[in-house]
């Protein structure tokens, strides 16, 4: 199991956690950016090659699995 190249699970749970009325434009631009890129990341991967708290994180963070 591999998760190169994706997003820490603990930067996504502080980005989610995080009001949008307390973030600055830098972080909302950054947040969409990671979060792309996180997802082109999974899809790559493949759901057989992720590790389970992967596989958890992107159903609850709406990452795409397929």
């Amino acid at each position: 199991m591999s998760d190169a190249g994706r997003s820490n699970i603990t930067d996504k749970i502080s980005a989610a956690v995080k009001p949008d009325s307390e973030k600055s434009t830098t972080e909302h631009i950054g947040d969409a950016i990671s979060g792309k890129a996180d997802n082109v990341a999974g899809k790559a991967e493949g759901e057989q090659n992720k590790s389970t708290l992967q596989s958890v994180a992107d159903k609850v963070f709406g990452g795409n699995s397929k």
